[in-house]
Parts: C-alpha cells; structure tokens; sequence
C-alpha cells in the first residue's frame, strides 16, 4: 500500500453497565479491527484479544495479500476455540476488519466479517454498511418480518448466527476500492445499537480528525445510555487512492461502478496459496 496515506483513531469504553470491556481493538496500518467477545468469567475478554493477537503479525507491512487474512482468521478461530475449551461456557467472539492488501499489483481494502460487528464507509455525504450481520434480528429483516430502523430495540438483537471460534462460522469476505477522501468506521453493537444510521453519518460528517471522531461518536453512546461495551475506529485515507469523480461524490459513490464493493468467495482467496502449497 505503498503511496497511500490513512490516519485513524480508536476508543474503547466499558459503558455504564458492565463491569468488564470484552471489546477489543487494532489500529495499525495496515490493519483496522474491532472485536465483541463473548463468554463470560473474563473469557469474552480473552477471546476479543486472540482476535487481535492473531492480526498482529500482519501490522506494519505494505504487502500483504488476501491468503494472509484468511490464514489470519484460521489462526483467531483456533485461539478462540483453545481459549473456549478451558471455559465452561465456551468463548467466542465477533469480528468486523479492514485490511489493506495487495492483488495483482492493485491496493484495495479486503473487509472481512463474523457476527454483528460492523463496518461502514462515508464517502461524500453517502454512508454504507459494508458488512452484513450475522445475527437473528439481520434474518428477520432479510425475511421482511421488521425494518431496519427496528433492529436495535428487538428483542433478542444482541443473538449473533456467527462466531469467532466456532467452526460452522466462516467469514466473509468483500473487495473495495481504497478511496482519497472516504471515512471508515468500524465498530462494536455498543454503538450501532445505541446510534442510528442518520447519528452515525451526521457524527463521521463532521469533519474532526479520526482521534476526535471516534471519541466523540463513542461518547454519544454513552450518553444514550451505554449498555453495553463500546468500540470506534475511524479511519481517513488522505491520498493515494482512487480519487472519485465529482458525480460520483453527489450521486452517491458508494453505490457506482468505481467504488462497487465485490464479494469474495474464500475458495478464490485462498486459491493462490493453494497453488503455493502444492507446487
């Protein structure tokens, strides 16, 4: 990723109601990601930092390829099922990321996604969620049953479909371009639940640094009530990415050709280091 400069800027928060923060977080070029883990009796809290731990070998380097976070996820799904077997309840956690890779000669962020942490890019006035969630209440508005707008007050929200350290629980995997000028944020259900899509866009348009951003968006949680942990992680790509079109920008970027996000199948993430393998 060579050329491309990013800022960021994180904060965590236990809220007002637990005692323990099993949120857990990495915001180091090139890798940006939030972890929610679960299991009580400090094993969420174990099993959040696995997921970071596992990502930590990939911090700092301009080269890295799609096959690596793959085999990154490998590596936090077994840590977290080591971590899950020496607790009665088990351990597991989400996990919503962005990583710069490198394919074919191309940097673009490589997102990846289990659970109901999310990610969500700003590009002009147009945010996107760029994850999807797993989780019960995600089905039900695919099904059609509630609205979107419902998600975070229906009962059952927080039952999460996928998990880190389950093995019925792949990730998925999106391609997006890297853009000059586009705001990410990642983030924990502590913030999405207590934030709307509208809070969230009018809080990453304000125009404050990353470091201010998150702090702010994450305080406004806890002033509607911070039940839960809370996580944010903004990040600013401030040049060498692709540089919209201004019809892009007003017309909604997100959604045009230029900046379509592509999902990937991990078969053909991992095809490369299988020909490695086997060669």
């Amino acid at each position: 990723m060579s050329g491309v400069g990013v800022i960021a800027g994180a904060r965590s928060d236990v809220g007002r109601v637990r005692e323990l923060n099993e949120d857990a977080v990495l915001a180091q070029h090139p890798v940006f990601l939030v972890a929610d883990g679960m299991g009580g009796h400090e094993a969420g809290e174990l099993a959040s930092a696995a997921v970071v731990e596992a990502f930590r070998p990939l911090v700092g380097r301009n080269d890295v390829h799609p096959e690596e976070v793959v085999a990154a996820v490998e590596a936090a799904h077994a840590a977290v099922a080591a971590i899950g077997s020496t607790h009665a309840r088990g351990a597991g956690s989400t996990l919503s990321a962005i990583v710069a890779v490198v394919q074919n000669g191309t940097s673009s962020w490589l997102v990846v996604n289990i659970g109901d942490s999310r990610v969500y890019r700003l590009v002009g006035s147009t945010l996107e969620q760029l994850t999807v969630d797993h989780s019960v209440v995600q089905e039900l508005v695919d099904a059609g049953r509630i609205s979107r707008s419902e998600m975070a007050t229906y009962p059952g929200r927080n039952v999460i479909t996928r998990a880190v350290g389950d093995s019925a629980s792949p990730a998925d995997y999106w391609l997006a371009p890297i853009v000059t000028g586009e705001r990410l944020l990642l983030c924990t259900d502590g913030l999405s639940n207590d934030l709307s899509d509208e809070a969230l866009r009018a809080g990453l348009s304000l125009g404050g640094s990353p470091e201010q951003t998150s702090h702010a968006l994450v305080d406004q949680a806890l002033a509607r009530g911070g039940r839960d942990n809370i996580t944010a992680v903004v990040v600013d790509v401030r040049s060498g990415g692709l540089t919209p079109r201004a019809d892009d920008v007003t017309g909604g970027f997100a959604t045009s050709e230029r900046g379509a996000v592509q999902t990937i199948d991990v078969d053909t993430i991992t095809s490369r280091r299988q020909r490695v393998r086997h060669d």
